[in-house]
């Protein structure tokens, strides 16, 4: 039997994006259970010997934001829904 994936797991799967057009691939795929995304901009920044990648993203409805939301544990950032990734050195 296969255990539902934890928020910690599927952000942990996006760890390994190397570049923002890789994640950008991988966040839409992963997004894609939820509802179509209609926007993503990626910000990558580096503090401290540490990666992240600020990203910003925009679903078809209020409702599948907000299941993606409770599911990653995503936050709201002004219109859109930010998912901080953290990318490897």
């Amino acid at each position: 039997m296969n255990a539902v994936p934890t928020c910690a797991d599927r952000l942990k799967a996006l760890t390994g994006c190397g570049d923002p057009d890789t994640l950008k691939s991988a966040l839409r795929e992963m997004c894609a259970e939820f509802g179509k995304v209609t926007r993503i901009d990626i910000l990558t920044m580096t503090e401290a010997q540490k990666r992240s990648a600020l990203c910003f993203l925009r679903l078809e409805s209020d409702a599948q934001e907000m299941r993606l939301m409770t599911t990653l544990g995503a936050a709201r950032f002004g219109s859109d829904v930010l998912v901080v990734v953290d990318l490897p050195r």
